[in-house]
Parts: C-alpha cells; sequence; structure tokens
C-alpha cells in the first residue's frame, strides 16, 4: 500500500533526524526527502517541531503501552526479576526494531522548546518510573543488589539503548535471543539468583512484536 503524504513527511524526518540532527535538517531536504516542494510541505506537517514531537510522542508512547500490558498480565506479587526480565526484553526489541525513532527520543530532547521538552521529559520520566519502580521491589525483596538504585537503572537504560546503534537483523543472533541475553546480563548486574525468562518475558516478546511489527 502506497504511503500517504503524511506519512512520507513522517519518515523523511525521521531518517534525517536521525542522521544529520533537528537542527542540522533543514525545510529543503525534508521536502525533498518526502517527495514534495518546499511550499507544500507545510501543509503537511505543521512546524518543524511539531514534526519532531510528534516523532518523540509516538515512540514513548509505544514503549510505556508495551511496558504496561506486559506487566499489567503478570500474577500478583510479580516477581521482580521476571518484571526486570520483561522491562528488558522491551527496550532491547524496541531499540533494535526502531534504532531511527528512539535515537531521536534519546539525542533531540534538548532541541525542543521549554514546553515541549517539559512534556516529553514527562513521558519519558513516566517509562523510567516503571524501571525504577521495578528495582526498587527488587531491593526491598532482597532479590536485587542495588546500592544506588538510580545509577543502576540509568547504566541498564543506557546498555540496553545501546542497541539501536549496532543491531542488524542480518547479524548472526536472532532478536529474541538478543534480548534474552541482554536479561540475563541485566539479572547478573543485580547479583539476582533468578534466570532470566519465564511468562513475564515471553508476553514481553509478543507484545513487542505486536507493537513494533517484528517478524520472528
Amino acid at each position: 500500500m502506497a504511503l500517504t503524504t503524511e506519512q512520507r513527511v513522517h519518515r523523511a524526518a525521521v531518517k534525517l533526524f536521525a542522521a544529520k540532527g533537528f537542527h542540522g535538517t533543514g525545510i529543503r531536504d525534508l521536502a525533498q526527502a518526502a517527495g514534495i516542494s518546499s511550499a507544500s510541505l507545510y501543509h503537511y506537517m505543521g512546524t518543524k517541531e511539531d514534526l519532531l514531537v510528534g516523532i518523540m510522542r509516538e515512540c514513548l508512547d509505544r514503549l510505556l503501552l508495551a511496558a504496561r500490558q506486559t506487566l499489567d498480565t503478570m500474577d500478583e506479587p510479580a516477581d521482580p526479576a521476571d518484571a526486570l526480565s520483561a522491562l528488558v526484553t522491551l527496550h532491547v526489541m524496541a531499540h533494535a526494531a526502531q534504532p531511527d525513532e528512539t535515537r531521536v527520543v534519546d539525542n533531540e530532547v534538548s532541541a525542543l522548546s521549554r514546553p515541549a521538552r517539559r512534556w516529553i521529559v514527562g513521558l519519558r520520566d513516566e517509562y523510567e518510573d516503571i524501571w525504577a519502580t521495578t528495582i526498587a521491589k527488587g531491593v526491598a525483596a532482597g532479590v536485587f543488589d542495588a546500592p544506588e538504585p538510580a545509577v543502576t537503572r540509568l547504566a541498564l537504560l543506557e546498555m540496553c539503548t545501546g542497541v539501536a546503534r549496532w543491531y542488524s537483523p542480518r547479524g548472526p543472533l536472532p532478536l529474541d535471543r538478543l534480548a534474552a541475553r541482554y536479561a540475563q546480563l541485566a539479572l547478573r548486574m543485580l547479583g539476582s539468583p533468578s534466570p532470566p525468562g519465564g511468562k513475564a518475558a515471553e508476553r514481553a516478546r509478543e507484545v513487542a512484536a505486536q507493537v513494533w511489527r517484528i517478524r520472528p
């Protein structure tokens, strides 16, 4: 099915913002990549910042949706190790499936105006709070060893986010196995005796496949 003009503009913006940055991308660049004239571009995008905010909001909304859908299906009380395995699985698969979108979210927040930045950072904080709560529950239960939980959260997120910079579907390791390996590394970092995987991680793979249209 052919893309609409709005979809072509959105796709062009994702590619260009990821490659050249928001400030390095001009209106002419966007129009040329989308296959339309510069004069008609504003009929399909609003402002350039509107495009950036839309890309970031969509990416963060998907991460939040996937995390909540996965964790909400876990039996209570949820095993913190299972929950963290699920979060790592989702994060790795999302960044592998949408490297350009996630790169824009991770790198271009500073390009936003103050009101837009406050909104986007609020979404990002909502997502990171899910990780923070999971780690805190693990520490309280004696499952995780994390003397500095905030540093641990940031280190884990940075480790998983890095997949976007190097992962290729043509590589030797299938994405589901890569995500499982990262979950194992995360639990080892936290000193957890629990093996990664379980129903939560399996559910995370199912949700990721649906949300990001990942083929097995």
